[in-house]
């Protein structure tokens, strides 16, 4: 097993424990208030190949329908346990992500890709909401720049600092492009809600339309994260962590269109997770075996 980012073998089991927490804090309000979720990415791989994480991994996707996304939004604070909090650009003006995060409160965790980021987001699951694709192609296109942009300004207007895949000379030039970006942002006092209303009307432009495509736009190729409606619903359930874990219907499909052979181990070049810059565990107790 390779811990990528960790330094500390120990920290990554509590931020997966933390995590697990918070997933499942999120199925029972989402089966309180009769909502649909979907374990995604590899979280999904994780519930097929693990029966929980992946060992080098520290986070947990979900995905939802746009409907259920927006009920979950509007109702969660009506059921939401103790010592969680749920999160979305919405209810925090500040928030620096096109989608919600349901967490452990008084938490938080930051990498070291956004290690200069002031907000605190907590450790928990990033819900990612899943809007209509348009049938017609160029629409499409339209719709996923237009998402694209607006998505990453607003990453930007929170974030000093980002990761960019470029040869060392080109992302040194890139950084200091995304840096003035982000100080140009927070001169003109553009505030991350004005970014965020321009991204969402973006990514519901179709909603409504007799599409059996969703997909999540607050990826660069949400082509390539889509499932049919299909594919998704009925969800199924699968072990995780000790727990029951909603997934899509179909994910054998679903995972196998995203990933290829998504049972094979990959080598340790390639297991990545999220280098901490700072991580925050509160109040929390998240040895081994404790309960909050």
């Amino acid at each position: 097993m390779s811990t990528t980012g960790y330094d500390d073998p120990a920290l990554l089991k509590r931020v997966q424990r933390a995590t697990a927490r918070a997933l499942a804090e999120l199925d029972r309000v989402c089966a309180e208030l009769g909502l649909e979720y979907a374990a995604y990415g590899g979280t999904a791989i994780g519930a097929v190949r693990h029966q929980g994480f992946i060992p080098w991994d520290d986070d947990v996707d979900v995905v939802m329908p746009r409907p259920d996304y927006e009920r979950l939004l509007d109702g969660a604070d009506r059921v939401l346990g103790p010592g969680f909090v749920l999160l979305s650009p919405r209810s925090s003006p500040d928030y620096p992500k096109t989608f919600g995060v349901l967490g452990l409160a008084g938490t938080a965790f930051i990498p070291e890709i956004a290690r200069d980021r002031a907000y605190r987001v907590p450790i928990g699951v990033d819900i990612f909401p899943l809007d209509v694709l348009p049938d017609d192609e160029r629409a499409f296109k339209r719709m996923a720049r237009r998402t694209w942009v607006w998505g990453r300004l607003m990453y930007l207007r929170g974030t000093p600092t980002a990761e960019v895949p470029l040869p060392a000379p080109a992302r040194q030039a890139a950084a200091v492009v995304l840096r003035a970006v982000h100080w140009g942002l927070r001169a003109a006092r553009v505030p991350p809600r004005a970014l965020y209303g321009r991204w969402e009307r973006a990514a519901r432009s179709h909603e409504g339309e007799d599409s059996v495509w969703l997909g999540d736009f607050s990826t660069q190729d949400p082509r390539r994260w889509s499932i049919r409606r299909d594919e998704l619903l009925p969800t199924v359930a699968l072990p995780f962590e000790g727990m029951t874990i909603r997934m899509p219907r179909a994910y054998d499909a679903v995972l196998t269109r995203g990933y290829g052979d998504y049972m094979a181990i990959p080598p340790a070049s390639e297991r990545v997770n999220h280098k901490p810059s700072l991580v925050d565990f509160g109040d929390h107790d998240v040895t081994e075996g404790a309960e909050d």
